[in-house]
């Protein structure tokens, strides 16, 4: 059966909601600062410094074919002029950003403006000199003091408390070098305390960012690539004990790292890593050559297992690690990022009571599951995790441990989205705000048999599921209730009578949220069909949160 899912029903009301314009300026506005990623030898370096922002504007175009089977360009203008545009940001060059901070009384720059630190232009040699005289060998923790001083500079001339730390690949390395090491660290030159992080840094979204390392074969010639890719100094920036030595304080050049430790874990007393988002990208072969380094199960140079901190917020997404067809310069990339840096609500999905069915008497049956996200709106997948792109829920594994670690209810996670509000940023085609969102998670359960150690295809049929369904879910309120009230809906489209387009709300009957600290929660059961595959008990989980 569909259904409305209310705040009101749980017995939130309108004064225990923000309102519109508050939930706004609560997240939006900070400075944003964007971090590069790794610019590789000197004559990278040098391009690089050629671009006033550092390659983090280049656009995109996408081909699409229309009714009429004629090719249209969809075209991303960028990220940073898609923030001017859309939230009202300003970047505020003026010849040198920080020569421009510098220069500013304190408290008068707007908040809502974007900075590039330009950390690499101390090792550039683009005219034989640096900003420093003489270039400098690239150095990271080194880096990471200049970005802890420069967010200190923005903070003192915008008056904002805190930053957003936007970066790319490498770049969040050294946010988290930052956050984790530096400014846990006493000043050297005055052995005062530094600030914590976690006082200066409000937000972190990575593009692509090794937080696992990387890893190269050591077949092909692709140990020289590294060297010549990275150059010698930097060939070793990505792997477990150089990680250590950086992201952790105390820890000196070449020391071991403790058992245990993880480089892609950040400790709470740091961050708190709910304010983590990562995008992982799934697209190895767009990325050239470079994909053999690390193989097909990555974007093209990191691993997609090495590309989120644990515990994080994170999406995938079907795209490479840089390039025309890169994480920063894609509308799924600024999509995510919009919403996790504006969003007022969050939204979670899991899979809570999944029983699967026991295990042939022969061989082995791995099942897994296909989960897509979509908005409407947009012409992109904001989420999805294909077994085309080599990163499928693997429903075995998840559902073993989370029901070992929390019991028969423990939950599989499947997708995690910040809703931006529609009454703000949405409008219909009277240009009239819109009352409710609209998202779709698409969800396929499929299996694979093995013997022997070898895929059994005997009895497979490819591409065919064992159960699939679109969940429906609008997000906002009735057109007569106050700005502040939030409700939600949700349908199965098989449910669904007539076109969805013309339903909106997709479904008018009434469920209760249940309240669990401060969030509202709703159990979805599954239709019938997916009993046989996911047991009986199976649905579900749908939590919304404020987005503080």
């Amino acid at each position: 059966m569909a259904r409305a899912l209310s705040w009101r029903d749980a017995g939130v009301v309108a004064d225990g909601l923000p309102a519109r314009e508050d939930a706004r300026d609560m997240a939006e506005r900070q400075p944003i600062v964007y971090l590069r990623g790794y610019a590789g030898p000197p004559s990278g370096v040098d391009k690089q410094t050629d671009d006033p922002f550092y390659g983090l504007n280049s656009g995109a175009t996408h081909i699409r074919v229309g009714g009429d089977e004629v090719p249209t360009f969809y075209q991303f203008e960028g990220p940073l002029l898609r923030l001017m545009n859309d939230e009202g940001y300003q970047l505020l060059v003026r010849g040198d950003q920080q020569a421009y901070l510098a220069s500013q009384d304190d408290g008068t720059v707007p908040p809502a403006s974007i900075w590039v630190h330009r950390f690499y232009d101390y090792a550039a040699s683009t005219f034989g000199a640096s900003v420093v005289g003489v270039p400098e060998e690239f150095d990271l923790e080194r880096a990471a003091e200049r970005l802890y001083d420069f967010v200190q500079l923005v903070r003192l001339k915008t008056g904002a408390p805190k930053v957003h730390l936007v970066a790319h690949s490498m770049g969040g390395l050294l946010a988290r070098c930052m956050i984790q090491k530096v400014s846990r660290t006493p000043d050297p030159a005055t052995g005062e305390p530094r600030r914590p992080g976690s006082e200066l840094v409000d937000r972190l979204f990575t593009y692509g960012t090794p937080h696992g390392g990387i890893s190269f074969d050591v077949g092909g010639g692709l140990v020289d690539w590294a060297m010549e890719t990275f150059g010698p100094n930097g060939s070793d920036m990505f792997v477990p004990e150089r990680m250590y030595a950086y992201l952790t304080p105390g820890a000196v050049e070449g020391a071991a790292p403790p058992a245990g430790w993880r480089a892609n874990e950040i400790p709470p007393e740091a961050f708190d890593v709910r304010r983590v988002f990562c995008l992982v990208g799934t697209n190895a072969a767009d990325y050239g050559l470079v994909e053999k380094a690390v193989g097909p199960r990555s974007d093209g140079l990191v691993h997609i297992d090495n590309a989120y901190v644990r515990q994080a917020h994170r999406a995938y997404v079907h795209r490479s690690h840089s390039g025309r067809y890169g994480l920063v310069n894609s509308e799924e990339g600024y999509q995510n990022l919009r919403r996790f840096l504006f969003g007022a609500y969050q939204v979670r999905v899991d899979l809570r009571g999944v029983e699967l069915p026991e295990q042939p008497p022969t061989g082995s049956r791995i099942r897994q599951a296909e989960v897509r996200l979509s908005v409407r709106g947009l012409p992109i997948v904001m989420h999805e995790q294909l077994a085309a792109h080599h990163c499928p829920v693997q429903l075995d594994l998840e559902a073993d441990r989370h029901v070992r670690e929390d019991g028969p209810d423990g939950l599989v996670p499947l997708a995690t989205t910040f809703l931006l509000d529609p009454a703000q940023f949405h409008r219909d085609n009277r240009g009239q705000p819109l009352r409710r969102s609209r998202y779709s998670l698409a969800l396929r359960v499929f299996h694979l048999d093995e013997k022997h150690g070898q895929f059994f295809w005997q009895d497979h049929l490819e591409q065919m599921a064992d159960w699939e369904e679109n969940l429906i879910v609008d997000v906002g309120r009735h057109d007569d209730e106050p700005e502040t009230m939030l409700q939600a809906w949700a349908a199965w489209q098989s449910e669904v009578q007539g076109i969805i387009e013309d339903l909106d709300p997709i479904s008018g009957d009434a469920c209760r949220f249940t309240v669990d600290g401060g969030e509202l929660r709703a159990d979805i059961p599954l239709p019938e069909g997916a009993h046989p595959h996911l047991g009986a008990r199976a649905r579900l989980c749908l939590t919304v949160a404020r987005h503080e």
